[in-house]
C-alpha cells in the first residue's frame, strides 16, 4: 500500500503545474465532474486577474448523470453562486476533451493573447501541453484549486478513481504527442516506474482502448 501511495503521489506532483499568474485577457475553466475549479475560477475573477470567464465543456462520461445541463453551463450556474456576473461569463458548450476545449475556446477568444486554463490539479500537465499544441499564439498560463492529494477524491470520483485517471493521462502522452494532440512531455524516470508500478497494481480503469 505504501508503495502504491508514493506511486500515486509521484504522478500527483508531476501532474501539477501551478504557473505564476498575471493579468490575462480571460479566465478559461475546463468542465468536469469537479465544481471547485469553477469555484476557483471566480476567485481569480474577483481577484481581477481577468475581465471574463470562458466556461468549456459538453457532458462526459463522467458527469451525464451528474449535471442535468452541460458541463459549461453547471460551471457557469456555479461561478454565480460563487458572485460572479453573468455577463462576465462565456460558454462553449461543445467540447469533449481537451483538445476541443483548446481548439474550441480559441475560436470564441480570437483577440487573447494570454490565458489563465483553470482544471483539475491532476489535469495540469496535460491541459498546458495541449495549448501549446493547440492554441496558436496564446501564453497559457495553467492553475488549478490548490488541493491536496489526499483532499481531492469525491464522493462520485474516489481515490481509486483518482489514481486511474493519473495513470491514463500518462499513458496518453506520448501517443496524442505522436499524434500532434499536445507537444511531447519527457517523462523522468521516477514518473515512468510509479506508471508501470501502478498498472501492475491495476490502476487501469481508464486506459486508452484506442491503438
Amino acid at each position: 500500500m505504501t508503495d502504491t501511495r508514493d506511486a500515486a503521489l509521484t504522478l500527483w506532483q508531476f501532474h501539477c503545474v501551478y504557473d505564476d499568474l498575471s493579468p490575462s485577457d480571460a479566465i478559461v475553466g475546463l468542465g468536469s465532474y469537479d465544481l471547485r475549479v469553477a469555484s476557483h475560477c471566480a476567485d481569480l475573477y474577483h481577484r481581477g486577474l481577468a475581465p471574463r470567464i470562458l466556461f468549456t465543456g459538453a457532458s462526459g462520461n463522467w458527469t451525464r448523470d451528474m449535471f442535468q445541463t452541460t458541463e459549461a453551463e453547471a460551471f457557469k450556474d456555479h461561478a454565480i453562486q460563487n458572485g460572479v456576473p453573468p455577463n462576465a461569463i462565456t460558454l462553449e458548450p461543445h467540447a469533449t476533451n481537451i483538445g476541443e476545449n483548446m481548439r474550441l475556446s480559441a475560436a470564441r477568444l480570437p483577440d487573447a493573447k494570454q490565458v489563465i486554463l483553470v482544471t483539475k490539479p491532476q489535469t495540469q500537465r496535460r491541459c498546458q501541453a495541449t495549448a501549446l499544441g493547440q492554441w496558436s499564439g496564446i501564453k497559457p498560463l495553467v492553475t488549478a484549486p490548490a488541493t491536496s492529494f489526499d483532499d481531492q477524491p469525491l464522493t462520485h470520483h474516489d481515490a481509486r478513481a483518482l489514481i486511474c485517471e493519473m495513470v491514463a493521462d500518462i499513458a496518453r502522452m506520448p501517443t496524442y504527442a505522436a499524434r500532434g494532440f499536445q507537444i511531447a512531455v519527457p517523462l523522468p524516470h521516477t514518473v515512468q516506474d510509479a506508471f508501470d508500478l501502478l498498472v501492475e497494481a491495476g490502476f487501469t480503469d481508464h486506459l486508452p482502448t484506442d491503438p
